[in-house]
């Protein structure tokens, strides 16, 4: 692998983002409507390869079980306004409202009512009852504190999502969270992350979890590459983390683990191309916001915005394109790629010539910085 020297004392291997990449076509094309866009975790079959990101701007109970009916993997956030209060859409509108100089301050404030363990439990039944396959996502830190609430109360697929989570944790104080021990326990298929590295993404795939959650500080309301200096270009991280999954198969005799690209996709081009550098699906924050019918009323956020001591995210603006069925299967009513994501990518798959997203993830891929101009 080429690297690059920084300075004498430093050298760093040339990494890329969706932006540095393009698709090549291939000789042969098909017709749109004979692609499959489907994909499958575990005993779960999905017709769209997008999972909803665990954030409160873009998943509550009601988008959760709309996403849900339209084809999707709903997560919904185990750590946010819907656990936290039993009516929390006056704090959404007051959170959509508030002065940018403001926004921190306040939304500390808003997040630091405890979370209760009966809304968890009422908010995934209210999921389940809808007949939609039912996902929620707690942090590394709270999973050892609310896991069993969450099994307990039916969920399918349990997803812990951090800005970077390991395999190998190391605290002075306290018994950090086993993933092998706690994952080989639990009765329900696993999704864990963020990771960015080939061995960071072996370690977690050998603790038995069914997904892999690829990248960290790319994401639309991130500012952990302003704040901590830590990014991970996501071409780059996706395609090391599917080599990480090529080599885990050989290892286990057959063992698929799921890999799912996760930050820094704004069009449907970059979903586009995370599938094309060995993405299983997409997990989407910002583009689904942007729906007119997401609880973040056009703007966006994650937990690292009310952080109580290192914030390493903000409120963002993201406004509203059309409602979340036109985000994800159109029509799109312009051509920016912020409508109809699941389109162009059948589109971009019809036109290199493959039939499902195993084989597109196999379709050849050139460095294009002129992309940037």
């Amino acid at each position: 692998m080429t690297e690059i020297e920084i300075g004498r004392g430093k050298r760093g291997r040339r990494a890329f983002s969706f932006d540095d990449v393009a698709i090549v076509p291939s000789r042969r094309t098909r017709d749109p409507e004979e692609v499959s866009t489907a994909w499958q975790i575990d005993a779960y079959h999905f017709e769209l390869p997008v999972v909803a990101a665990p954030m409160d701007s873009v998943m509550s109970p009601a988008s959760a079980i709309a996403f849900g009916q339209l084809g999707g993997l709903p997560v919904l956030d185990l750590e946010g306004l819907w656990t936290r209060y039993e009516s929390p859409e006056p704090l959404l509108a007051e959170i959509a409202g508030l002065d940018p100089a403001e926004s921190t301050r306040r939304m500390r404030e808003i997040y630091s009512e405890p979370i209760r363990e009966d809304l968890i439990t009422l908010r995934l039944k209210e999921i389940r009852d809808a007949g939609v396959v039912v996902a929620g996502a707690l942090t590394p830190q709270r999973t050892q504190e609310l896991w069993r609430t969450v099994v307990d109360a039916g969920v399918d697929i349990f997803v812990i999502r951090g800005t970077t989570v390991s395999a190998e944790h190391v605290s002075g104080r306290a018994e950090p969270l086993n993933l092998k021990r706690f994952i080989y326990e639990l009765d329900v298929p696993v999704i864990v992350g963020g990771v960015a590295t080939y061995t960071a993404a072996l370690h977690l795939m050998r603790t038995g979890a069914a997904g892999v959650l690829v990248g960290f500080g790319g994401g639309a309301a991130h500012t952990t590459r302003r704040a901590l200096g830590i990014h991970a270009p996501m071409a780059s991280a996706v395609a090391d983390v599917a080599a990480a999954r090529r080599d885990y198969m050989d290892e286990t005799g057959g063992r698929y683990v799921h890999v799912i690209a996760d930050g820094g996709m704004g069009t449907s081009g970059d979903v586009v191309k995370a599938v094309a550098c060995g993405a299983d699906a997409v997990m989407l924050g910002a583009a689904l916001a942007r729906a007119t019918d997401a609880p973040g009323r056009g703007f966006h956020w994650g937990a690292e915005a009310h952080h109580p001591q290192l914030p390493r995210g903000e409120r963002v603006e993201v406004g509203t394109v059309g409602s979340l069925q036109e985000i994800l299967t159109g029509p799109a009513a312009s051509a920016d790629g912020t409508s109809n994501l699941v389109g162009a990518l059948r589109r971009s798959m019809a036109t290199t010539g493959y039939s499902d997203l195993k084989e597109f993830q196999r379709v050849e891929v050139v460095v294009a910085p002129y992309q940037h101009s």
